[in-house]
């Protein structure tokens, strides 16, 4: 049975990337859960999302090696983003970091390949430490995470810097600050946000305005704050779930659109920024 077709996002290079995807902070690091973690991940893959994204960060690696034990056999319909961390992202290091990364994962290349935030490391190494691993076909493309206009535009100076893929943000309801320069600002340069803690760790699960609204929908309230944040084309979302049944739960949030009255109310309940407001981040 194929997976259900779901939107898609399509990124500078072309490639289609699904708008939902799975998350894996904090995933791997107990062994009396990770049957069920794997499950979860391998049911996110049966209903379509396929975007799995990790770092080296999580667990020290052990989610990378859950993520080689989900994708086990299936790694060719499956879009891997990976993310080095800012000490190792000289030139040479950021390529010894993808490798390890590489080896914990179980496969031969990356799909995208991510600064995990700004370092001391000049971004014209790590963005040579990049390209490096695009020749060498270790990785397909690469971008940035937690990266502020100011950063982006940096990035976007330095030799190669024109081919960013992406900026992983932490984008919700609870968090819109990106929403006054940053989103304009990619949306005009063609490069796709990707939203992380779309739930804003489950802060927005009990505040009774979601909840009544989403009630009101027939809907959970991590199904309606999940589905806000992918209200925008130019927006995709990556959200953990540890268990088979949220995997579900959160795909079934891709089905759900906002009236103009409900987008409007949410904008009172959360209003939007009305000037700069710095990047936040987890």
């Amino acid at each position: 049975m194929s997976a259900p077709t779901i939107r898609t996002v399509t990124l500078p290079d072309g490639a289609s990337v699904p708008a939902l995807g799975l998350g894996t902070w904090y995933m791997g690091e107990q062994s009396a859960t990770r049957a069920t973690e794997v499950a979860a991940l391998r049911t996110g893959m049966d209903c379509g999302l396929t975007l799995i994204d990790t770092a080296e960060m999580y667990g020290d690696g052990a989610a990378e090696e859950l993520v080689g034990e989900a994708i086990a056999g299936r790694r060719d319909s499956v879009y891997l983003v990976g993310k080095v961390l800012p000490s190792h992202a000289t030139r040479r290091g950021t390529v010894e970091a993808c490798q390890a990364s590489l080896r914990r994962l179980g496969t031969d290349h990356l799909d995208m390949y991510l600064l995990h935030w700004r370092g001391r490391v000049p971004l014209a190494e790590t963005v040579a430490g990049f390209e490096d691993l695009v020749q060498a076909g270790l990785i397909r493309g690469w971008g940035v995470s937690n990266f502020d206009v100011r950063d982006l535009d940096e990035v976007a100076s330095v030799p190669g810097g024109e081919r960013v893929q992406t900026d992983q943000v932490l984008y919700n309801l609870n968090r819109r600050g990106l929403e006054y320069d940053l989103l304009p600002r990619c949306r005009q340069a063609g490069v796709p946000l990707m939203a992380y803690s779309p739930v804003d760790h489950g802060r927005l699960l009990g505040n009774p305005a979601v909840r009544d609204m989403a009630s009101a929908k027939g809907a959970t309230a991590a199904q309606l704050a999940l589905a806000w944040v992918l209200r925008l084309p130019q927006v995709f979302a990556v959200v953990k779930a540890s268990s088979p049944a949220r995997v579900t739960e959160n795909r079934a949030a891709m089905e759900i659109s906002f009236s103009t009255a409900e987008l409007e109310e949410l904008d009172r309940m959360f209003p939007p920024p009305s000037s700069k407001v710095p990047l936040e981040m987890l």
